[in-house]
C-alpha cells in the first residue's frame, strides 16, 4: 500500500493508507496548485 508522496513543490504528503493519501493530495493540489489536478491512479502512480 502506498501512503506517501513527495509534490515537485517541496511538500511531502502521507495518509494513513491510500484513499486518505488521495484526499489530502487532492486538497493539496486544489489550495497551492489551483487548477492542476490528478486522478487517484496519477496519484497513487508517483506516490511511494
Amino acid at each position: 500500500m502506498k501512503t506517501r508522496l513527495n509534490c515537485p513543490c517541496g511538500e511531502h504528503i502521507e495518509g494513513t493508507d491510500e484513499d486518505d493519501l488521495i484526499a489530502k493530495t487532492q486538497a493539496h493540489l486544489k489550495e497551492k496548485h489551483p487548477g492542476h489536478e490528478y486522478t487517484p491512479d496519477e496519484i497513487l502512480f508517483i506516490a511511494y
